[in-house]
C-alpha cells in the first residue's frame, strides 16, 4: 500500500465503520476515492484526518470538506439507490460527489467559488468519473434546471430552513444535511411525502455553514 492508500484503509476502519456505517457501497467508495486529491497540496498530509478540511485558498470565506464519518452517516441515511439523482449542494472541491458518484446513477454539484467549481471539474475530469456535472451556484439556489432530484445532500450545515431545495425533490426524495436552526445541531432527514415535507433528527453533529445558510441575525434595542 502507498501512504495514501495505507491513511485511506486507516480512515474507513477507524473513523467511519466505528460511526455504524455499515452500507458497502459507502465503505467501498471511501476506499476507492482518493481524498487527498481533492485538497491543496501543502495539506494533503491531512487529507484523511478527522476534521473538517479548509479547501479555499487566498480567500476569505471558509470551505471545507466535512468529516469522513459525518458524510457517511448521512450517505447511509439518504439511502441512495443505484437508479437517484442526486444533488449535492456546497461541493467545494467535490469529494463528496465523487464519493455519491460511486453508487448513484447522475450526480450534479453546486458550488458558490468558480475557483472551486473549476478545481472539482478538473479533478473528476482526472479521475475519469463522467456522471457528475458541476454548476456554479449559491447553495440556496440548488440546480432548479436539473430538478427534481431524488436525493439532496448538504456538504455543510445550514442556520436557516433551506425551503428553496425542499422544492428541488421528487416525490420520495430526501434531503440530508447538518441543521443548526437550534442548539444543539443535528444531522437531519428531510422527506418529500404527498406534497408535505417531515423532518427527522438523526444525530448531533458539526459542520461548517455553508454561505448563504448564515442566520439571520437578530438586533435587539
Amino acid at each position: 500500500m502507498t501512504g495514501f492508500s495505507t491513511a485511506r484503509q486507516y480512515m474507513v476502519d477507524g473513523q467511519v465503520r466505528p460511526s455504524d456505517v455499515t452500507d458497502d457501497r459507502i465503505l467501498d467508495a471511501m476506499l476507492t476515492v482518493p481524498r487527498e486529491v481533492f485538497v491543496p497540496a501543502s495539506k494533503q498530509a491531512l487529507a484523511y484526518l478527522d476534521l473538517d478540511l479548509d479547501v479555499a485558498e487566498g480567500g476569505a470565506t471558509r470551505r471545507c470538506l466535512i468529516t469522513p464519518a459525518l458524510l457517511a452517516r448521512m450517505l447511509q441515511a439518504a439511502e441512495i439507490k443505484a437508479t437517484d439523482r442526486v444533488l449535492v449542494v456546497g461541493c467545494a472541491t467535490g469529494y463528496a460527489a465523487a464519493v455519491v458518484a460511486r453508487f448513484a446513477a447522475e450526480v450534479s454539484a453546486t458550488e458558490s467559488d468558480p475557483a472551486l467549481a473549476a478545481k472539482a471539474t478538473t479533478t473528476f475530469a482526472e479521475l475519469g468519473i463522467q456522471n457528475i456535472t458541476v454548476k456554479t451556484a449559491a447553495a440556496a439556489d440548488g440546480d432548479a434546471a436539473g430538478a427534481p432530484f431524488d436525493v439532496i445532500i448538504l456538504n455543510g450545515a445550514t442556520e436557516i430552513v433551506p425551503t428553496g431545495l425542499f422544492g428541488q425533490l421528487k416525490e420520495g426524495g430526501r434531503l440530508v444535511g447538518v441543521f443548526g436552526l437550534l442548539p444543539p445541531p443535528r444531522a437531519t432527514l428531510v422527506t418529500h411525502s404527498h406534497g408535505d415535507f417531515g423532518h427527522r433528527e438523526l444525530f448531533d453533529a458539526s459542520a461548517p455553514v455553508l454561505p448563504g445558510f448564515e442566520r439571520v441575525p437578530v438586533f435587539v434595542f
